[in-house]
């Protein structure tokens, strides 16, 4: 009898494993089939949204919201959250040109270097503050960050006394210009960074100690003390690659406008945040998807653009559908929970 109870015991844990792991592979390509099924309902529509030409700009724009995306990953899968971001990345800006167009350095090409590294120096920066508010200030991260956004949106327009910033030096504009508008073996430089960005974070989350970290934290924060993971630490490091990561879109966002304002970046954290959810990554932390995260940014890019190609729905009603698509994915995600 004994034996009977161990084999069905047995077989309702490898059924239950099995369950899990076809919940587990559904989750994880739900991003992908709903992208294949987007770009098909696209073509049907209009054949210039699948055409090669059209797909490659649309990955190209996606790049700011995909690279930030990466960082807010790290973020919502340790259990945070970053509402800055979007502010960051006009403060960040705003100071990269504003050094630029300083003139303190008579060569453009030792100029530009520098610039960059300040512009990745402020962000890593702003990243910290977030973090060390958020762990050391024990604030909740929406209000932190929700704060952090009103001093940077602040500052930014202080810095432009309402205005825009823009980059005055033609030399400097000719020489940055191929860092968004050129390409790399025939791709473009952002698709590159895209994927760069993605790869780095992927391996940095699936395949080091530190990722673990990350997904213990975020799956039960006592538990991940109790075990000897620096919570804090772990937390504020998330909020440090999110600032690096909106610095690295910044260093893709300049060269393709040349200037910025107080607005610049509106609504990004809207996006990022989405980007994150559709592609599988669970708000409440404890899971993370970084190529998910890319899908996800990818399908809102190609949402706009069938709005934009079409004339079934209105293209100022973009903000509104990118609205409705992170409610519906939070309700499937709240689903799939239940079921499992």
């Amino acid at each position: 009898m004994w034996r009977n109870d161990a084999m069905a015991e047995a077989a309702a844990s490898g059924t239950s494993r099995h369950r899990w792991s076809i919940d587990l592979d559904l989750k994880t390509v739900a991003p992908f089939v709903a992208l294949g099924l987007l770009l098909l309902v696209g073509g049907l529509t209009n054949p210039n949204v699948i055409g090669i030409g059209n797909l490659l700009n649309v990955l190209t724009r996606s790049a700011f919201i995909a690279i930030t995306a990466v960082g807010a990953t790290f973020v919502i899968s340790a259990g945070g959250l970053d509402l800055s971001v979007g502010a960051m990345m006009a403060f960040v800006a705003s100071l990269m040109i504003m050094f630029m167009n300083s003139g303190v350095i008579a060569d453009p090409a030792v100029m530009l270097a520098v610039a960059m590294i300040i512009a990745v120096s402020v962000g890593a920066v702003c990243g910290l503050i977030n973090g060390l508010i958020t762990t050391v200030g024990r604030i909740e991260p929406f209000i932190a960050t929700l704060g952090t956004m009103g001093i940077f949106r602040g500052l930014t327009t202080w810095l432009s006394q309402g205005g825009a910033i823009t980059l005055r030096s033609p030399d400097l504009q000719s020489l940055y210009r191929p860092a968004y508008f050129g390409s790399v073996l025939g791709a473009p430089v952002p698709i590159v960074a895209i994927f760069v960005a993605a790869g780095i974070g992927a391996f940095v989350l699936y395949r080091t100690r530190y990722g673990r970290h990350v997904i213990a934290v975020g799956s039960n924060e006592e538990v991940a003390r109790y075990s000897g993971i620096p919570v804090n630490r772990v937390r504020t490091v998330t909020y440090v690659i999110q600032g690096l990561c909106v610095a690295m879109a910044v260093l893709l966002y300049v060269p393709r406008l040349g200037s910025t304002s107080a607005t610049s970046g509106l609504l990004w954290e809207l996006q990022a945040i989405t980007a994150v959810v559709v592609g599988g990554t669970a708000l409440r932390g404890g899971v993370g998807r970084i190529w998910g995260t890319i899908c996800g940014a990818f399908i809102l890019e190609i949402v706009g653009n069938i709005m934009l190609l079409s004339s079934f729905v209105s293209e100022y009603l973009i903000g509104a559908i990118q609205g409705a698509i992170i409610i519906v994915a939070m309700l499937v995600q709240r689903s799939l929970a239940r079921r499992s």
